[in-house]
C-alpha cells in the first residue's frame, strides 16, 4: 500500500520573541519522524507529507491510500484538526481520531464538560478568559471556589506537552492564583484552566484498538519522588522537557505500575469509558491521577501520543508497548492495521 505520514517537524521558537519557548513542544523531531517512515516502509510504499500550507494540494496529488497521521497542526484551538478535515474532505482513509474528537480533546473543558456528564471522574474545574480577568481582578471568579479550595493548578486551556505548566502552576492562595492566571493569559493568548489540585499518585495509560477490541497496555507510574526535592509532584514542563533528558534520564516513569488489581481495573474502567464516550478512534494515552482517597480521575486525553523512539527520552507510549512485548516498529504498524482495519482495508 501507498502510506502517506502527515507531520510537523520541530522549530525553534527562541527564534521569535512573540512565542513562548515552548510553542513548538507538541512537534515532532527528525528522528521520530524517520523512525515512523522506517517502521511503515519495512511493508509499504511511504510519502513524507508535512501539515504546512500546501499540504492539501500535496494529499490531493499524492492520494496515499491510508494516512498515518502524527500532525499537531499550527495556529487555533482546533490545530489538531487541520489534517483530518483535510483527509475527510479528500476521502482518504487515516489513523486515530476525527476532527471533532481532536478538537474536543483539545479543549480541556469541553472535554471535561462532557466527561463530567457521563459520569466518568475528572478534577473539578473552572476557566477565566481574558475579559473576565480585566473585569473583576478574580474576585467574582474566586466565587466559583464553592466546591474547590486550595491548592489548585492552573494551565492553559487549549495546550498540550505540558507546555504552560510549570513548577508554580500549582497556587495555594488569591495572590498566586491572580499571578498564575495573569502569566497564562498573556504568555499563551488563551483562557486560563483552573483545577482542583487532586494530591493522590499519577499514571498515563496507553491504549490501542477500537470498540471490543480496545486494548489496555501495561499501566505507566510517574514517579515524582525523582524529581529535584522541593518541587511540585507534577508533570511540569521542567520535568518533562528540561530535568528529564536523554543525557541524563530521570527514574521517572515506572511501567508496569506497582498497584493492585483493584486499582487497575478502576484506572482501566475509566479510560475505556472516556475512550468510548469521546469517540476517539485507533489509539490514545490518558493522564490519570488519583485524588485523597485513591478514586482515579482523568486530567486529559492525549489522542495524538508523543512516540519518541529513543527509550532514553521517556516516551510513555513506546514505554507502555515495550512492557507489553511489542518493539516501536510493531507499535506502529499496529497502529496503522487497527486504522485499516475500522476501515475495512485489506493489509
Amino acid at each position: 500500500m501507498k502510506i502517506g505520514i502527515t507531520y510537523n517537524i520541530k522549530e525553534n521558537a527562541s527564534e521569535d520573541k512573540s512565542l513562548p519557548p515552548d510553542f513548538f513542544a507538541e512537534w515532532d523531531d527528525e528522528d521520530t519522524i524517520e523512525a515512523v517512515r522506517a517502521a511503515l516502509a519495512k511493508r509499504h510504499n511511504v510519502v513524507l507529507i508535512e501539515a504546512d500550507d500546501d499540504a492539501y494540494g500535496k494529499l490531493k496529488s499524492s492520494r496515499p491510500d491510508i494516512v498515518f497521521n502524527i500532525a499537531e497542526g499550527l495556529w487555533g484551538q482546533s490545530r489538531e484538526s487541520q489534517i483530518p478535515a483535510m483527509l475527510d474532505m479528500l476521502r482518504i482513509p487515516y489513523t486515530g481520531s476525527g476532527p471533532l474528537t481532536l478538537a474536543i480533546c483539545m479543549d480541556k473543558a469541553r472535554a471535561k464538560e462532557i466527561m463530567a456528564y457521563h459520569n466518568v471522574p475528572t478534577a473539578k474545574f473552572f476557566v477565566i478568559t481574558n475579559c473576565e480577568l480585566r473585569i473583576a481582578d478574580l474576585k467574582s471568579q474566586i466565587a466559583n471556589l464553592k466546591l474547590l479550595s486550595f491548592p489548585l493548578i492552573v494551565k492553559p486551556l487549549y495546550e498540550g506537552s505540558s507546555k504552560g505548566i510549570r513548577n508554580n502552576s500549582v497556587v495555594r492562595d488569591e495572590v498566586e492564583l491572580r499571578e498564575r492566571v495573569g502569566w497564562v493569559i498573556g504568555e499563551y493568548r488563551q483562557p486560563a484552566l483552573i483545577e482542583e489540585y487532586l494530591e493522590g499518585r499519577e499514571f498515563t495509560v496507553a491504549m490501542i484498538g477500537n470498540g471490543n477490541y480496545l486494548k489496555v497496555f501495561p499501566i505507566v507510574e510517574i514517579i515524582y519522588s525523582s524529581l529535584p526535592a522541593g518541587v511540585n509532584s507534577i508533570y511540569s514542563y521542567e520535568a518533562k522537557w528540561i530535568w528529564d533528558r536523554p543525557d541524563n534520564p530521570l527514574e521517572i516513569f515506572k511501567c508496569p505500575a506497582d498497584i493492585d488489581n483493584k486499582l487497575k481495573k478502576d484506572i482501566e474502567t475509566v479510560c475505556r469509558d472516556a475512550f468510548n464516550i469521546l469517540n476517539i478512534k485507533d489509539w490514545c494515552r490518558i493522564d490519570i491521577r488519583l485524588d485523597g482517597e485513591g478514586r482515579p480521575h482523568i486530567l486529559e486525553l492525549n489522542p495524538l501520543p508523543g512516540i519518541l523512539p529513543d527509550p532514553k527520552n521517556n516516551s510513555c507510549f513506546p514505554k507502555a508497548a515495550r512492557a507489553a512485548g511489542m518493539n516501536y516498529d510493531e507499535l506502529i504498524n499496529t497502529v496503522l492495521d487497527t486504522a485499516c482495519k475500522r476501515y475495512g482495508i485489506k493489509v
